[in-house]
């Protein structure tokens, strides 16, 4: 989903307004912030977009929402809180290459450690995703999410928690992009085919040098879109 400007800077600015507050009341490490309905009216915004802000501090470690309990600050110091805020607060939406380029390296280490940890069900759930990947190509439609199901399948192979939730985050936003962008013609998507059969047959395997050469090999196409755009 991409974020419009206005959203992101209304969301930025509840950030900043938090930090703010955190600061203005000393507050530390472990300490528990005002709830949602007292912050929204504080700050005149809305829960929803609240909740937006504060989801995205817990994204990055910031705070941690319990339930029932409330949203408390992490248990890092002070300085290091701001300075990590401040730093969210200079990022802006990622552009197609940045997405491309995050993409190509977290693939190319799910693949290798989904080689070499993949279990039967693992197997099983890719399978199923290229197979349904290969029926949406073959019947000409668009597989642009199958696709991508099958690359989350090898994130999830990959038993790395941090490497399936960083391509679970980035998922929407690749393919908001290769839909504007049109990346996935008919005739890459049918060389696809063979390609995601090539990385799972290396995955079967337990081959992760050839695991990752299949696909580099895959990614030559993607990679040679974003870069002669």
């Amino acid at each position: 989903m991409i974020i419009d400007n206005e959203v992101e800077k209304s969301q930025k600015e509840i950030i900043q307004r938090l930090k703010d507050l955190i600061n203005l009341k000393n507050l530390e490490p472990g300490d528990k912030l005002p709830s949602e309905r007292s912050l929204s009216e504080k700050f005149n915004v809305s829960r929803n977009n609240l909740r937006v802000a504060l989801q995205t501090l817990e994204y990055y470690g910031l705070v941690k929402s319990i339930p029932q309990s409330g949203t408390f600050i992490a248990e890092i110091g002070i300085t290091a809180l701001n300075g990590m805020i401040e730093d969210i607060l200079r990022l802006n939406t990622p552009g197609f290459k940045a997405l491309v380029e995050a993409r190509i390296h977290l693939e190319l280490e799910s693949v290798k450690w989904a080689a070499l940890r993949r279990s039967e069900t693992d197997l099983e759930n890719m399978g199923e995703a290229l197979a349904n990947y290969t029926d949406k190509v073959i019947r000409g439609e668009e597989a642009v999410q199958e696709d991508l199901l099958f690359h989350l399948a090898i994130a999830k192979a990959s038993g790395n928690t941090m490497l399936n939730s960083f391509m679970l985050k980035i998922t929407p936003e690749i393919i908001n992009n290769f839909e504007k962008h049109h990346v996935c013609d008919k005739d890459s998507a049918f060389k696809g085919i063979q390609e995601h059969k090539s990385i799972l047959d290396a995955i079967k395997d337990q081959n992760p040098e050839r695991a990752q050469k299949a696909m580099k090999e895959h990614f030559i196409a993607l990679y040679q879109y974003c870069y002669n755009r």
